[in-house]
């Protein structure tokens, strides 16, 4: 990601803040962010009210990663194990599970994608939700539970936007924090907002593992955990 857009000069400190009350609309979001949205929220709604629990038995089964896969030979499997690895973060397991990750998605994809374009955008998402199974499969190989969800995304999404997306006063510019200086990892991590917002982020998580928080419970599935899985064993059928 390169440290300036288009040769602007982002608006420092109290300038910054003060454009940014000034001008900044309460709701603007870049067009392929809006349209990454949408297309989650079509697919849940899609699944949810329109496939029958058999077919959507199915979407999961051919869509959703299962680390199981990769312990079995792949001459023997259909395609799944090869486009799994990026279809999963385009599925839920709960409307909750949903506005969870939307908003955290609206929080920190806004900026990395105005900053870095659609195209590379695209190209992000897709690294970040195979580097999150990568690490997944890694702790939990052969295992056969079915993992969903963007998180994995939106992890790597804030990781990026911690880099650059907080002014020199701590506050977040919508309009100009795409153009800030990129921080080294050293300084990002001495930022206090960085720290707060990250912890935030893996409180949350963490607690929604321990069961804390009710997400996760679908018309179909039984899901849970942090990593977002399918309570549902290969090769059990879906009764839920």
């Amino acid at each position: 990601m390169t440290d300036q857009t288009d040769g602007a000069t982002p608006p420092q400190g109290t300038e910054a803040d003060n454009a940014t009350r000034v001008s900044e609309p309460a709701f603007n979001l870049p067009s392929g962010l809006v349209a990454m949205l949408a297309l989650l929220v079509v697919i849940h709604v899609v699944r949810t009210y329109l496939l029958s629990v058999a077919v959507d038995s199915e979407v999961i089964m051919n869509f959703a990663f299962w680390p199981a896969r990769y312990d079995h030979p792949l001459a023997d499997q259909n395609l799944a194990w090869l486009w799994s690895p990026l279809t999963y973060s385009l599925l839920h397991g709960s409307w909750e599970h949903l506005v969870f990750n939307g908003f955290w998605m609206v929080a920190f994809g806004a900026p990395v994608i105005r900053r870095i374009g659609p195209a590379r955008f695209l190209f992000f998402w897709c690294l970040s939700a195979v580097a999150a199974v990568a690490l997944h499969v890694s702790f939990h190989w052969g295992e056969t539970i079915f993992v969903v969800g963007a998180s994995g995304v939106v992890a790597g999404l804030m990781g990026a936007a911690a880099r650059f997306v907080f002014s020199p006063s701590g506050r977040i510019s919508r309009q100009f924090a795409h153009l800030n200086r990129r921080l080294t990892v050293g300084e990002a991590l001495s930022n206090r907002s960085v720290v707060i917002f990250a912890g935030i982020w893996f409180l949350t998580n963490f607690l929604i593992g321990l069961g804390v928080f009710a997400f996760g419970r679908g018309r179909r599935h039984c899901l849970g955990s942090a990593h977002w899985r399918l309570s549902v064993r290969f090769p059990a059928v879906w009764p839920l």
